[in-house]
């Protein structure tokens, strides 16, 4: 069994910071990536960083030079930097993770954590 527990989310304002983190925890040979996703009411739920256990990150466009992703291969773990917040970034964040199991990969969830910008 495979835990991804978020924490680190709020209300902040415009312009503010926050960091979100999520903690892999279960039975698992290795991690192979890690990301966050976020989704708003009525729409899908978009990526919005990923990070590969070669150290290979990526972002959507929308976030690049205010968001970083990092990660702790020591306490399985990813963070997100979230700088200069705005208020199109309120959602709820997702942590994903892809792990080896066995000999085969697999997908988890976390279970979200919400972030609101507003003044």
């Amino acid at each position: 069994q495979v835990q991804l527990v978020e924490s680190g989310g709020g209300l902040v304002q415009p312009g503010g910071s926050l960091r979100l983190s999520c903690a892999a925890s279960g039975s698992f040979v290795s991690i192979t990536a890690m990301a966050w996703y976020r989704q708003v009411p009525g729409k899908q739920r978009e990526l919005v960083a990923q990070a590969t256990s070669g150290g290979i990150t990526k972002y959507v466009d929308g976030v690049k030079g205010r968001f970083a992703i990092s990660t702790d291969n020591a306490k399985n773990t990813v963070y997100l930097q979230m700088n200069s917040l705005k208020p199109e970034d309120t959602a709820v964040y997702y942590c994903y993770g892809n792990m080896i199991i066995g000999r085969l990969e697999y997908g988890y969830w976390g279970q979200g954590t919400q972030v609101t910008v507003s003044s």
